[in-house]
């Protein structure tokens, strides 16, 4: 039994019937690039006997009564790979639209929690060729980085790995009944009774540091984005369940040029074509433009949060500005760029480990009340917006990957969406370029598609840009 950490478990008391919280990922596999004929069901097999060595496969979520405590992880002695693992055919003519449809569809449906909490289809029947696999996993298991290491353990580094040897497992223990679970509980708060103590205090420092960032005049920070400073836009409005992805694809040299000609960082550059991707988005919808959005980006805190490695999550937030407000794709850049420094500044006096002692300081019954009742009242359309949009860049491998032989194409990440934030935009970096996955609500943004081909062209737009500024210099 190994209980979850505040931070992971905030994913649990924030999930709803709209609000889904697991992560979706579409990694595309080409089985030309085998040395051997390769079809749906090798690669199904070879995933699914991966799957049983990976003892996060096995955990199954089971809550503690009266929220004495946060959940437990237990292994699950019944699981069946074969209710987790499918195998499914995209109907003709298997376009990548026809690919965005199927994935929308899946991310819509919640996870099972009487189940471990992840599934995997294998889906054949792409037009090229390829196959992809999709992949769904509660963010209460996974981060950006722990789901790289989960995906390291999936894939090879080099087409003829030698095939990995399937450990014994462990024998099945009977999951703990309610009892049990309370006894446990109780246990584990008589053996860290000062743990609510030490997040009340990480708080307070919190609180006091950002206070003197944002009260004092001239404080380097002061002037970054907060929450409920987001404009209201078309993007905030309540969910509901349905969701829709788009799939984009750009090159990590142009990121890096861009990045090296205006002393700009690589998440810098992406923020900007995001801007100008949107700020073409509102302006097609008949959406005024005035004021910049506010977007929350996450940030790994691996290495220092106080967590010391039991937590799965191990990420922060932070608040940036996005000036669609601004037509040149440079000032967008220049000004995104600042505004990311004085991000970075604010989440230093903040800490590495506000959601976890916010989570910690909430009786789990009232969090979860908390957001039921946010959702069913409708309140993401009363109050003002927290954010606009959420925009996450995960580091991906720089080195090719292989799945029973065949080389991994593209890897695509979709995260959750939140009540009252309709839209979430992804990247991973993937050897020389990004793999850039949008996904929506399309009930609130319907034209998912040219968020994410606005993304590219805006990619392109700061490349030349970028190469006229290196003309001028010269």
């Amino acid at each position: 039994m190994q209980r979850l950490s505040p931070a992971d478990a905030a994913f649990i008391y924030m999930e709803t019937p709209l609000v889904h919280m697991h992560v979706t990922g579409v990694l595309i596999i080409d089985p030309s690039t085998s040395a051997t004929p390769l079809d749906v069901r090798a690669i199904r097999d070879h995933l699914a006997e991966r799957v049983r060595a990976i003892p996060t496969f096995r955990r199954r979520l089971l809550t503690t009564p009266l929220g004495i405590d946060h959940p437990v992880w237990v292994n699950d002695p019944d699981l069946d790979i074969d209710r987790h693992v499918h195998v499914e055919r995209l109907r003709r003519p298997g376009r990548t639209t026809d690919l965005a449809t199927y994935v929308g569809n899946y991310a819509a449906e919640q996870l099972d929690r009487s189940r471990p909490l992840w599934d995997m289809v294998i889906l054949d029947g792409l037009a090229d060729g390829t196959i992809a696999v999709i992949t769904k996993m509660h963010h209460s298991a996974v981060d950006g980085v722990t789901g790289n290491d989960l995906m390291a353990q999936l894939v090879d580094l080099t087409p003829d790995a030698a095939p990995t040897a399937t450990p014994d497992l462990p024998a099945a223990r009977p999951v703990p009944g309610p009892v049990g679970l309370v006894f446990a509980g109780l246990r584990s708060r008589a053996l860290d009774p000062l743990r609510t103590v030490r997040a009340a205090g990480r708080t307070a420092g919190s609180l006091v540091r950002l206070a003197n960032m944002v009260l004092r005049p001239g404080a380097e920070g002061g002037g970054a984005a907060r929450p409920f400073d987001a404009p209201r836009t078309a993007f905030n409005r309540s969910l509901t369940p349905r969701r829709s992805v788009a799939f984009a694809h750009s090159s990590l040299d142009d990121l890096r040029f861009i990045k090296a000609t205006f002393g700009a960082t690589v998440n810098d550059a992406f923020l900007a074509a995001c801007t100008l991707s949107l700020r073409r988005y509102l302006i097609a919808g008949g959406e005024r433009c005035d004021r910049p959005l506010v977007a929350s980006v996450p940030i790994s805190v691996h290495g220092a949060s106080s967590s010391n490695g039991a937590a799965a999550n191990q990420v922060s937030n932070m608040f940036v500005r996005l000036p669609v407000n601004e037509t040149d794709p440079v000032e967008v850049l220049r000004r995104v760029a600042g505004d990311t420094r004085d991000a970075k500044r604010v989440h230093g006096a903040i800490g590495a480990d506000m959601i976890g002692d916010v989570t910690e300081l909430t009786p789990p019954g009232l969090f979860n009340l908390a957001v039921r009742t946010y959702s069913r009242a409708g309140l993401a359309e009363r109050l003002p917006p927290i954010h606009n949009l959420v925009v996450s860049n995960v580091p991906g491998p720089p080195i090719p990957l292989y799945v029973a032989g065949a080389q991994v194409a593209a890897i695509y990440p979709f995260g959750p969406l939140l009540e009252g934030c309709g839209l979430n935009i992804s990247v991973l970096s993937n050897m020389g370029h990004v793999d850039i996955g949008v996904i929506a609500c399309p009930d609130i943004a319907p034209r998912v598609d040219d968020v994410a081909s606005g993304i590219v062209d805006a990619i392109a737009e700061l490349r030349a840009a970028a190469n006229a500024a290196l003309r001028e210099a010269r």
